[in-house]
């Protein structure tokens, strides 16, 4: 029997992150492209940007009150912070209700969105279509201290280092090669988005320093974890296999993981687990790629709870 197929419009598709949500709409046996907007590339062909797409399908640059009219089932925006209001509100004149995941963190502290962090909120799905995709930071340090929450005695400390994709494609010092030679740059070092944002969802104030590094994609955070009682080593690692047991994209580690191991992985590690003496602090490191499990992997992980077809359909595992 033949799948039913969708249609998915991307707006703001000309950053990173849009080339690889074009890349897992193309290898998904339900869904097609209806548009993609960049005003950049406004008219050229999306096979020529986009490695691993084929068609003649090219970028359009609808304004925002344009865009109900071009009849996507599911719309992704992928702007920058602040501009996505402008198009749901757009949607909601028309009386247009498509699935809308927004990829910004405008509506993120919104509780009228569903937060899709699915490892963690998939129990709260109640069949919204209005879904706000979480930070690539924020997955990664709400990930590494959900396990432990319960035993928190302080807020949880977390040094992260990204590649400078994170900083997107308008230029700046954070994603300067040259500015970032040889160079870790710190920046945001309190209040960050992610930080709120973090703090937020897990219902606990967080603290997060952020810094960019010299190459292309995936992140770091290390987190301290300060406890309200001695633990052991083997039963922090318990609590996390069996938090994350039977999660595809969440991969328990005994060791450390390394951020050059995430590069173009769909995935997110965490590991380490090493105590202090006194075994009331506990250090996790966790790796994700920004790009992937960090943005476009979980959009599609949100997009196909959506339209009620498997989690992981076209995200390779």
């Amino acid at each position: 029997m033949a799948i039913s197929r969708k249609s998915i419009g991307i707006v703001g598709a000309r950053g990173h992150t849009g080339a690889e949500l074009i890349r897992l709409v193309a290898r998904h046996p339900a869904l097609e492209l209806a548009y993609v907007s960049s005003r950049e590339l406004d008219g050229q062909r999306v096979e020529e940007h986009v490695e691993g797409y084929r068609g003649d399908l090219r970028y359009s640059s609808p304004a925002h009150e344009e865009l109900p009219a071009q009849g996507a089932d599911i719309v992704v925006l992928a702007l920058p912070n602040g501009k996505a209001s402008v198009c749901v509100q757009a949607f909601d004149a028309a009386g247009k209700d498509p699935v809308i995941v927004d990829l910004s963190a405008d509506y993120r502290f919104d509780d009228r969105w569903y937060y899709g962090l699915p490892e963690l909120t998939r129990h709260k799905w109640r069949g919204e279509k209005r879904i706000s995709n979480p930070g690539c930071y924020a997955t990664a340090i709400q990930l590494a201290i959900a396990p432990l929450k319960d035993l928190l005695a302080a807020p949880p400390v977390c040094f992260g280092v990204s590649g400078y994709s994170g900083a997107g494609t308008t230029p700046s010092d954070k994603n300067d090669p040259e500015q970032l030679r040889d160079n870790l740059m710190p920046y945001s070092l309190t209040g960050h988005m992610h930080e709120k944002e973090a703090s937020r969802h897990l219902g606990l104030p967080v603290e997060f320093m952020p810094h960019v590094a010299a190459y292309f994609r995936g992140l770091t955070v290390t987190t301290n974890l300060y406890l309200s009682r001695a633990v052991k080593r083997e039963d922090v690692l318990a609590r996390f296999q069996q938090a994350y047991a039977g999660e595809k994209l969440v991969c328990v580690l005994d060791e450390a993981p390394w951020v050059s191991r995430i590069a173009g992985r769909h995935h997110a590690e965490i590991g380490g687990f090493a105590l202090s003496a006194d075994g009331k602090r506990v250090v996790v490191v966790s790796t994700l790629d920004n790009l992937l499990k960090g943005a476009a992997t979980q959009a599609m992980q949100n997009i196909n709870r959506a339209i009620g077809v498997d989690e992981y359909a076209s995200i390779p595992l």
